[in-house]
């Protein structure tokens, strides 16, 4: 393919900007469907996991083509949540020029502020598009104006300053290159695809070179092996070329593999095709090359120069992950052994370099990711796939500096509704959050905060509560500062079963009163397990089977309508994340998640707190 011919464009934007449906649009007008072609009729093409559709979110990069007068252009649609920011990283890498998708009204946010940055330090070349401009809170000049302020802070030459701007309603697929003066008017999407041909360069590099690949993604299919997915940096690659995959090693590059091109992929449309070879600039897979190493470089076995790793930012939080040991063990799900969870996590480990995931000695898994999405997300695949497992309370990673110990801070936004602003003040300032702007518009209030990661964890649950669900909230790591004293936020205790069988209304009746209850009449329970929260800051234990004891009375009917039981909370992964205690465990099911207690009997629990406590004594003896 002729290198002046190709152009690849990454798409940048927040969460529900519109980029999605951007390249549905550009997917659709390029014909890259039959207009018989179920895709016609289809929205978020490219959003092809249930999660992705569920959520409204992508979570994992992933490329299209498409042909354009001549053009072979390269679309790569990449995740617009901070916690997939690993996704975005590495997948810039083979883009040249980024689309900026931005809503009309709400304009640049924080997850756009942390890509663009990244893009701009790659010097990727950029193309604004202030996105649904149908809204009736649209202000065009305004979010105009914030995105000229956003470049002014990130740029880092002056050229940078200077970009194309159109105006679109990507929904209806028409883009217009100036503010329409009816946006039910005709326009399509060729102007935009006009100005990436002309706007955004060819790749760079030497056809002429040594082969050279780097590692942005790997594919693995069951009848061909793995698929190993970047942009050629320079050279050509032919069917049957002898390759290396290796790393930067401290003094002398490290291999990981050798082997032979078995296959050469380049995307046509949402497809693979093969081809006899590909040459400097195009984004191909390459198999029959037993790798999975991220990062690595391909080369030819003359010329083994391995380019620098892709830096991707740290994680901040880790959950631990073990196989599940509660009573109800194996009733759910297909595989449920250690092993076979290792198995999977190490699969997992191969193709997100975003998640670090670590082998305990106790045959458990660290799992640490950029948030609780990420790794909410991880569980609910898990599940999904058939597994069982168990999860103990999130933790902050640190890091000790200079022998002092360190801890990551989160640039937190927030928009709601402009009566649940006291609200917002209220809890996140309880949660020691520093407010950076505050900012009403159009009956909307917008925060912007500095807080700990550590008071972070949970927050998100407690605001979709105060604001009855109307909240839009976004974080990501700003840096790591000095820990200061850690601060402990008041939860209420657990109501915990002190019985195994079903539970019965007759016992609900009366047990939810005392707190929220997470179970309904006929719910299997085991001693041990939390069946609701708490009015109070203590556990409290009841028995949830006891039924009502029989007798040769007959019942009245006003006495037998008396149980009226309240509708119960609902159990949500990342509720039950952020609601564990220190002793307690989430177990995750295909069909269920239960929270219980780590020591599922009474006496057990006795005995490990004055254990604790006997260890606190010596240690304060010590000092």
């Amino acid at each position: 393919m002729d290198q002046n011919k190709i152009r690849n464009i990454a798409i940048i934007a927040h969460v529900d900007h519109g980029k999605t449906t951007l390249v549905d649009a550009f997917l659709k007008q390029t014909h890259v469907f039959r207009e018989n072609q179920d895709e016609m009729n289809q929205s978020m093409i490219l959003d092809t996991g249930d999660l992705e559709r569920e959520k409204g979110i992508t979570i994992k990069a992933k490329n299209v083509s498409v042909e354009y007068n001549g053009y072979h252009i390269n679309i790569i649609d990449t995740p617009g949540h901070a916690d997939f920011g690993g996704e975005v990283e590495r997948t810039l890498n083979m883009a040249e020029g980024c689309l900026i998708i931005v809503d009309a009204q709400e304009g640049p946010m924080p997850q756009t502020r942390f890509v663009l940055k990244k893009a701009l330090e790659f010097k990727l070349k950029p193309i604004v598009v202030i996105n649904k401009i149908d809204k009736t809170a649209a202000n065009l000049h305004k979010t105009l104006s914030r995105i000229q302020d956003l470049f002014l802070t990130l740029a880092t030459e002056d050229d940078q300053l200077e970009f194309p701007v159109f105006y679109a309603i990507a929904r209806d697929g028409k883009v217009w290159d100036e503010i329409p003066d009816d946006t039910n008017s005709d326009a399509n999407i060729k102007g935009l695809l006009d100005k990436i041909v002309e706007y955004i360069p060819a790749p760079e590099g030497d056809a002429q070179a040594p082969f050279k690949f780097q590692i942005t993604s790997v594919d693995y299919d069951s009848h061909v092996g793995n698929y190993l997915i970047g942009k050629v940096l320079s050279g050509t690659i032919k069917l049957e070329d002898g390759v290396v995959v290796s790393l930067p090693g401290p003094e002398k590059p490290e291999i990981q593999t050798r082997g032979k091109v078995k296959q050469i992929l380049v995307k046509q449309g949402l497809g693979f095709t093969p081809v006899e070879k590909a040459s400097t600039g195009e984004i191909v897979a390459l198999v029959g090359i037993d790798s999975r190493a991220i990062g690595a470089t391909v080369s030819t076995p003359d010329n083994i120069e391995p380019l620098p790793v892709i830096e991707i930012s740290e994680p901040s939080v880790r959950i631990k992950i073990e196989a599940n040991t509660s009573p109800f063990v194996g009733k759910d799900g297909e595989f449920v052994t250690a092993k076979q969870l290792q198995q999977r996590l190490e699969k997992e480990a191969v193709q997100n370099i975003s998640l670090n995931i670590e082998k305990t000695d106790q045959g458990s898994f660290y799992v640490a990711g950029r948030g609780d999405l990420q790794l909410s997300i991880l569980l609910e695949e898990l599940r999904r796939e058939g597994f069982e497992l168990q999860v103990r309370r999130p933790e902050v990673i640190t890091k000790v500096i200079d022998g002092k110990k360190y801890e990551p801070l989160e640039e937190l936004f927030i928009e709601v509704p402009e009566e649940y602003g006291g609200t917002v003040l209220n809890t996140v300032s309880g949660r020691k959050g520093e407010m950076i702007s505050m900012d009403t518009d159009a009956g909307r209030t917008y925060f912007s905060y500095k807080i700990l990661t550590s008071n972070l964890l949970g927050l998100r649950n407690i605001l979709i509560t105060e604001t009855k669900g109307n909240l839009i909230m976004h974080n990501s790591m700003l840096e790591f500062v000095e820990q200061g004293p850690k601060v402990e936020f008041f939860r209420r205790g657990a109501i915990v079963s002190s019985d195994t069988g079903v539970t019965a209304a007759y016992s609900l009746n009366t047990i939810q009163e005392r707190g929220e209850l997470f179970v309904v009449p006929a719910t299997e329970v085991y001693e041990g397990m939390i069946i609701g929260i708490n009015k109070y800051e203590e556990d409290l234990e009841v028995n949830p089977t006891k039924e009502r004891a029989k007798s040769g009375v007959r019942r009245n009917q006003a006495e037998i309508t008396q149980i009226q039981l309240k509708a119960p909370k609902q159990l949500t992964l990342e509720f039950a994340l952020f609601f564990l205690a220190k002793d307690e465990i989430l177990e995750v099911t295909p069909k269920n998640l239960r929270l219980r207690k780590q020591y599922l009997t009474k006496t057990e629990r006795i005995w490990s707190k004055r254990k604790n406590l006997s260890e606190i004594a010596k240690q304060n003896l010590a000092v």
